[in-house]
């Protein structure tokens, strides 16, 4: 028997129904390479070519194309049906199964999912927290099935799309010492050998620190690291405290720098930046309710860029 996945399918039937690589791959939240390798995959499987492009680059199906089409139709109908036996035998949805990263979880996910609760009556979700690693290792085992993270780990067989631009500061006790710092127009890439409460490793906010730190020649070993801690309100509380600096979102530091706990510095006349993903495997095929929560969000994500 020939193996082929239902990704594939998916991607046949789209690319059948809509005539295009390119809007197959918009519907289904893919990149056009991977619509591309998926119907190729498919195609391998089945020996015949399914798909032709003619003069004017649209897309037809071939005589075998015509053939398997009806049938995986059916079998997405199939699975749309087994589908909602599921998300019916108990009078509601299932759940969007949901993990984030610290940053996302606190500062992004509150806001956006009452948003969408407003929108969508009777939606549900479960959330799991973690670093962004630990996110990644969730969705792989599908423990989760959409993420929020600070970093883009895996490329290659993740989907990501930028939720928001984040910025990474300095942030130091509101004292004399760094108070006259301040007033100097010291830049956070210049406290960088003071001593450092740091996030732990694994978490986006660190990989940022770390990438950072590698492009200026400094290495773990050149900072004076007083603690790892795993909780940035822990983190916020020891800074403010004088235990270190830290650098942080700032994000997660508004309130304490508006109420005086806080003082924060650019890292460099440029910022240091990162983007906040939504995330999630390449080969999972979301539901008709994680597709329209992905288009929720993926609109969200425009209209705080405009």
């Amino acid at each position: 028997m020939s193996e082929f996945s239902l990704k594939q399918i998916q991607v046949f039937v789209a690319v059948a129904e809509l005539g295009s690589f390119t809007q197959a791959a918009q519907a289904l939240f893919l990149s056009q390479s991977t619509v591309s390798a998926h119907l190729a995959a498919l195609e391998t499987a089945l020996s015949t070519r399914l798909l032709d492009r003619d003069a004017r680059r649209r897309v037809r199906l071939t005589p075998e194309g015509e053939r398997v089409y009806p049938a995986a139709k059916k079998i997405l109908a199939d699975c749309a049906a087994l589908e909602e036996v599921l998300q019916n035998q108990d009078g509601a949805g299932l759940p969007l199964l949901l993990g984030a990263s610290t940053v996302p979880a606190q500062y992004l996910l509150p806001e956006l999912l009452a948003q969408y609760m407003k929108q969508i009556t009777g939606v549900r979700y479960h959330l799991r927290r973690g670093d962004s690693a630990q996110i990644h290792k969730l969705l792989h085992s599908g423990s989760v099935r959409l993420g929020f993270v600070g970093a883009m780990l895996e490329p290659d067989s993740m989907t990501y799309f930028p939720m928001l631009e984040d910025h990474l500061v300095m942030c130091t006790a509101n004292n004399p010492h760094y108070q006259a710092l301040k007033k100097q127009n010291v830049y956070g890439r210049d406290l960088l050998r003071e001593p450092t409460v740091a996030r732990e490793e694994g978490s986006g906010t660190d990989r940022t620190v770390q990438s950072y730190m590698r492009n200026m020649g400094l290495a773990d070993q050149d900072l004076h690291i007083v603690a790892r801690v795993d909780d940035p309100e822990a983190i916020k509380r020891m800074t403010a405290q004088g235990v270190g600096v830290s650098v942080l979102s700032a994000l997660s530091v508004a309130s304490e720098v508006d109420d005086g706990r806080l003082l924060t510095f650019p890292m460099d006349p440029q910022g240091l930046h990162r983007s906040i993903y939504l995330v999630f495997p390449r080969e999972t095929i979301l539901s008709q309710s994680e597709q329209a929560f992905v288009r929720f969000c993926r609109q969200m994500a425009i209209r705080r860029n405009l």
